[in-house]
């Protein structure tokens, strides 16, 4: 049995009045892609910032490689080797591929006042790892801002990898992209697997999910609707779940009841 790099017991979470998370619990081992899936509203986003630090939950404890920790910061997060790639990057589109892969944890040469950053080496670098998950950077010099979005998602992927994560969290890296940017962003999400990386990957897109998924989790408004592995589940199981099921359906029954009194 697979060892869990990061479980949550028993997380809570309240905004006031609102329950953000109500009573979640959801692991996700070295080498295993946990897709967590849900709509918009239904506690995805949350327990990215639990996981990432920027949340401390109100009860139940977040477990690393099966010790309780405390994040008080992302940065605390990122130490511990977690590292979350954001829907919306922190990528700066006029600057280079090299200055964004190492936007502030810049190698260098030299000494004393003759310290400056080594971009023979950067450069050299980011062809490495750019090549490892198949996009061939010809001139690691040109604007971020000139590559596809897909693209874009790999260098923040790669560099999250590069600098140590253990453990990667990709929110929706997949949203706003078209099918060839897609299965670029999907096909190194398996090669992370492969590293020996546990991956959470946050989507609203089952058939995303499915591509890649090893073990399913899907909240609605704040709760999970159970965890199930890939063979205990279909992919037209869980895009049941994700409509909302029974609620879904009523929905139908009633749209077509009014469509027929309309005719």
């Amino acid at each position: 049995m697979a060892h869990k790099a990061l479980e949550v017991k028993n997380i809570n979470k309240y905004f006031g009045n609102v329950i953000a998370l109500n009573d979640i619990n959801m692991s996700v081992s070295a080498g295993e892609v946990h897709c967590l899936l849900g709509d918009n509203g239904a506690g995805k986003s949350t327990m990215i910032r639990i996981l990432s630090g920027v949340h401390q939950p109100d009860s139940g404890e977040v477990l690393l490689e099966g010790e309780p920790v405390t994040f008080a910061t992302p940065a605390d997060a990122l130490d511990r080797g977690i590292a979350t790639v954001h829907q919306y990057l922190s990528i700066q589109p006029l600057m280079s591929v090299t200055r964004n892969f190492f936007l502030g944890r810049e190698p260098s040469t030299g000494r004393g006042p003759f310290k400056r950053f080594d971009l023979k080496k950067a450069d050299a670098i980011v062809r490495e790892e750019m090549a490892r998950m198949g996009i061939d950077v010809r001139d690691p010099g040109q604007p971020v801002g000139t590559m596809s979005g897909g693209e874009r998602q790999c260098v923040a992927i790669s560099r999250a990898i590069h600098f140590g994560a253990r453990i990667l969290i990709l929110d929706e890296p997949t949203s706003a992209l078209g099918v060839k940017q897609a299965s670029t962003v999907l096909r190194y999400i398996v090669r992370a697997r492969q590293d020996g990386l546990a991956v959470i990957f946050i989507t609203h897109n089952v058939h995303h999910a499915w591509a890649v998924g090893d073990t399913f989790t899907v909240f609605r408004r704040g709760r999970s609707l159970g965890t199930n592995p890939r063979n205990a589940i279909s992919r037209q199981e869980l895009l049941d779940m994700m409509a909302g099921g029974e609620d879904f359906q009523e929905f139908e029954k009633q749209l077509e009841a009014e469509l027929e009194a309309r005719r």
